[in-house]
Parts: C-alpha cells; structure tokens; sequence
C-alpha cells in the first residue's frame, strides 16, 4: 500500500486495502478492509461506511499499514482486533490461545439444555480453558456455579482470569496452570467441558492459513489420528465426575464413533451427542457408568 504514498481518506484506504488483501487470498477483502480500516482510525465500522471522505492522519496510516500486512500474512482479523465475542462475552485473546469459534457454543447449548435447574450451585471444570470461553459461557448461565479451569499454558490460564474480570465472573471463576491429570482431586466437578486438541498432525498444514500460521500448534494438534487427547481425557473424566456428574466434550468432524468407544472403554456412559449449526455431530454428552 505504501507505494503510492498513504491514503488520504478512509474510502481511498478502503479501496487499497480491499485489493491488497483480495491479491493475498482473503475471502470477502472489502468488508474485512472496512474493518481493518476502522480499527486504523479506532472507530466504528459504520463510521468508515457513512463518512468516506474521513481524513486519515499519518499515524491511522502507519496503523493501517501494519495492519494490512498483517492480513496479507493471513492473520485472522480476530487476533488484529485482539478480541473475540463468544455466547453473551467479549473475550481478550492472546497468541497462547485458540480463538473461540461458534462451533464451540453448541457445546455451551448442550450443556445447558442438560442442567434441569440453572440456580443448582454446580462446580465445573474446564479442561484446557484457554481463553475461558466454555467455563465463563457456562458460569454466565449458571448464577449459582462456580468453575475453574485448567490450561498448561500460564499465558493461557492469565488471559482467561482477565477475561473472567472484565465479563463480571471473577468472583466465580478460578484458573490454574497444570496438566489434567494433576490438576484436579477425585469427584470434583458436577460438570467437565473440554475442547481438546483434536487435529491430525499430518493435516494441520493443510489447514487454512488463519488457522495453521496463527492458532497455538498445541491446542490443534491431536497426534497422528487426533486421538490422543480423547485417550487421556478417557483415562481421567471418570475420576473428576461427582456422582450424577455430566461431561460434555467437543468433537471433530468423523470424531463421534471412535471418541465415543474410547470414552465408553474408561467407564463413561454416551448420553447424548449434540450437532452444530453445519450439521457436524460436535459434541458427546457423558455420564458415568
């Protein structure tokens, strides 16, 4: 973009932005220059829609050229952003966390539809927390809960207290840096959620580049046959349930049969399986057995 000098106006910006992006590959390059542009200028998308003709200072302009090459490099506008909503919540991410997707509301969804009475004070778990987004979703739910949740990453684990802070939760929701199988006594929780890693390692680099370049390789990878997670989480969901206990974990695309004969092998009893909006079977429901 710099070539012909900085833009003058945020319509010009636009126009420049949406070419250099559509040339990299972006899908949709004109609305997400629009974003992009707004978020140069630190306002509203709208305002950059309505008033064409807005002047942009040299310093919207550096911005703006940051920005953009950042998106040519096929990072997700999410991360130039620095935030993600998810369910009623605005999260903070950070290059130590998944960046939630919509996907993973339909295990919220299932959760709740499960819970007969919303005022049980419940204790939840949240295995792999990362942003916070399953445990603080639930807890914005669930008035009487309180949850914690586990990320061995403490980047992770600190991005999710934050987030726990700025949603009005953090009187409710504490997070630990740790390993699953440590982090946790016998028979705590009424309720475990996980997304784990669920991603093949052969397939990750064939993934869309906003995902392969930019997401954290250790919440994708799920080793050879995107199992090993599930045959860890097998082993321990049994332990961590209190009797009556429910866990909900999501799955990926074809996952549903061998996850769920993993989880009956470690003792755990499929009650319910739960489709997203594209039709994907996206989560197990478990009890035990």
């Amino acid at each position: 973009m710099s070539a012909a000098g900085p833009p003058k106006s945020a319509g010009e910006a636009v126009a420049r932005a949406a070419a250099a992006l559509a040339a990299a590959g972006v899908a949709e390059p004109r609305r997400e220059a629009r974003l992009i542009v707004a978020l140069a200028l630190a306002v509203e998308p709208g305002v950059v829609l309505g008033y064409p003709e807005r002047v942009l200072d040299l310093g919207a302009a550096a911005r703006l050229e940051t920005l953009v090459a950042r998106r040519q490099a096929r990072e997700p506008f999410s991360r130039l952003y620095g935030r993600r909503p998810f369910w009623t919540l605005d999260l903070a991410l950070s290059p130590e966390t998944l960046d939630p997707r919509p996907d993973s509301e339909t295990l919220v969804e299932a959760v709740l539809a499960a819970i007969p009475d919303r005022r049980t004070p419940l204790r939840l778990l949240d295995l792999g927390t990362g942003t916070g987004c399953l445990l603080l979703a639930l807890l914005s739910e669930l008035p009487k809960a309180v949850g914690f949740g586990i990320d061995i990453l403490g980047g992770a684990a600190a991005v999710a207290r934050r987030n726990a802070a700025a949603n009005g939760l953090g009187d409710r929701a504490f997070f630990l840096v740790g390993d699953w199988a440590q982090a946790i006594g016998v028979g705590a929780a009424d309720v475990v959620v996980a997304n784990p890693p669920y991603i093949s390692t052969g397939e990750i680099d064939r993934l869309a580049p906003e995902v392969a370049r930019h997401e954290p390789r250790r919440a994708l990878d799920g080793g050879s046959d995107g199992l090993d997670a599930y045959r860890v989480l097998a082993g321990e969901l049994p332990r961590m349930l209190a009797r009556g206990g429910m866990a909900a974990v999501e799955l990926g695309a074809g996952q549903r049969e061998p996850v769920a004969r993993l989880m009956h092998a470690g003792g755990l009893a499929i009650q319910a399986v739960r489709c997203d909006l594209s039709g994907v079977q996206r989560v197990l429901l478990m009890t035990r057995q």
